[in-house]
């Protein structure tokens, strides 16, 4: 978050072009798990943006940790979203590149999640659609749900 923070403090709120990592994590159920924003109260998928030097892996591993407490591995790519834009209720415009993995836990742990970006974290049906954060979280719960209907298991 410092790079952010620190790049914000140069060019203000004018529009960037980020890049970012996000995961798609199912139950044996095949609920999503999804995280209540601390920002705006809308739900999306745990993620975030990478740093200075990250892969999207290293992020998407990193960002899944602080904002849903669950240490993932990646395990398929799911699609690169890129032409979407969203303004931050603070006037800080993005144009986020969002590559959306296919997770699983890498272990049972739990970890306490940043209170600054997580109210909570739930697994969702499919079949219900949540208020989501920006429309990229939307094309992300269509993604998990042609996954599901095209595969039907997550023995890739």
């Amino acid at each position: 978050m410092a790079y952010i923070h620190d790049l914000r403090a140069k060019v203000g709120h004018m529009p960037l072009i980020m890049t970012s990592a996000s995961g798609v994590l199912f139950d044996d159920h095949w609920r999503v798990l999804l995280q209540a924003r601390a920002d705006t109260g809308d739900w999306g998928f745990p993620g975030g943006y990478l740093e200075y030097g990250e892969s999207f892996r290293q992020a998407l591993v990193r960002e899944y940790k602080e904002d849903a407490g669950r240490l993932i591995e990646p395990v398929k790519l799911l699609g690169i979203l890129d032409q979407d834009f969203y303004t931050y209720p603070n006037g800080d415009e993005v144009q986020p590149i969002n590559a959306v993995y296919l997770v699983k836990l890498a272990n049972d742990e739990n970890y306490p999640t940043k209170a600054t970006e997580t109210v909570t974290t739930a697994f969702v049906s499919l079949t219900q659609t949540p208020h989501f954060f920006n429309r990229q979280h939307e094309k992300m719960w269509q993604l998990a749900r042609e996954y599901v209907k095209n595969n039907g298991s997550m023995n890739d």
